[in-house]
């Protein structure tokens, strides 16, 4: 059955029904707007948005996959400043001819990525589109902290990651090949293992300046240093290569630490702490900060990509 078949507001009750809403959903979707308690009295606000073609294949990714993605790129933004995801509103632009059943999995894999956090999405809007576009804000609270932004960075800091890189980006390479397996790497694109609490936890560590790696761990950094004025050297030997994915850049004729360096979309998080914070096991030490700019790895300018540009 195609949604045009179920009218706008036949579908939002198909996709409402499915959802839960997290214990900072005071009014859920029905009325103008949503109510989401904010104890902190400041909201960290974040939107993302995924373009079919552009952020996803349809034939490479289920529905509830691609809602897992949606949730989590918006989820780790609320991390990365430090903040605990509240909740979600979703914008969906699909076209008439699109099956209900495909929408109401993406509800699920939406709901289920929030409720990982206690999250819910709380309300949105659906529009018809030639394109199928899903566009998500999500809400957070500081919880009386002070946020982690990019700028706080100083030279001397310990440049630490929570998470991992490398892995949807070898899925993604994987599939453009034609191929469906490693499956544990085609898995790691289709839904990104984010390290949520790490963001909060290194608020209270102290972190100076922390950051989401969606675009890749080189460029995301290179936006932290500049935006703290200061250069950041990684060691490339903190960087282990697991063996499905060596094994894969092996038969695919890649370099794997291209995957790790610059492949985005695992959602991994890397903030800098001072020297004197001793990190929990969640932290893994890459580097550190220096005097200068720009990111470099082993002290010398890295030769290949950096990341993902969405205008190239």
């Amino acid at each position: 059955m195609g949604v045009a078949d179920v009218g706008e507001f036949g579908l939002i009750d198909r996709v409402t029904t499915r959802l839960t809403y997290g214990s900072a959903c005071l009014l859920g979707p029905g009325d103008d707007a949503a109510v989401v308690a904010a104890g902190d009295r400041r909201v960290v606000a974040s939107t993302d948005v995924l373009v079919e073609g552009r952020h996803f294949r349809r034939d490479w990714s289920g529905a509830r996959d691609v809602g897992h993605r949606a949730a989590a790129a918006n989820l780790a933004d609320i991390a990365a400043m430090g903040a605990t995801p509240t909740a979600l509103l979703v914008a969906l632009c699909i076209p008439a001819d699109l099956d209900t059943a495909w929408v109401e999995e993406l509800a699920d894999g939406l709901a289920a990525e929030a409720a990982l956090v206690d999250a819910g999405v709380v309300g949105g809007d659906m529009s018809a589109s030639p394109t199928l576009t899903i566009a998500v804000t999500a809400l957070g609270d500081l919880a009386g902290r002070a946020p982690v932004v990019r700028s706080g960075a100083r030279a001397g800091d310990v440049v630490a990651l929570a998470g991992r890189t490398g892995w949807a980006a070898a899925g993604l390479t994987v599939l453009s090949r034609g191929f469906r397996t490693p499956r544990v790497l085609v898995e790691a694109y289709r839904r990104p293992e984010v390290p949520y609490r790490a963001g909060p936890e290194a608020a209270r560590l102290g972190g100076t300046a922390m950051i989401d790696v969606s675009d890749g761990l080189l460029a995301d950094l290179g936006h932290l240093a500049k935006a703290s004025g200061v250069g950041v050297d990684l060691r490339r030997d903190a960087f282990d290569v697991p063996p499905q994915m060596r094994d894969a850049a092996q038969a695919l004729g890649v370099d794997p630490y291209t995957w790790i360096l610059a492949g985005g979309d695992d959602h991994a998080l890397v903030a800098t702490f001072p020297a004197t914070v001793v990190l929990p096991d969640r932290w893994r030490p890459v580097g550190r900060v220096i005097e200068g700019g720009g990111v470099t790895v082993d002290g010398d300018v890295y030769d290949g990509p950096a990341g993902w540009d969405h205008f190239r």
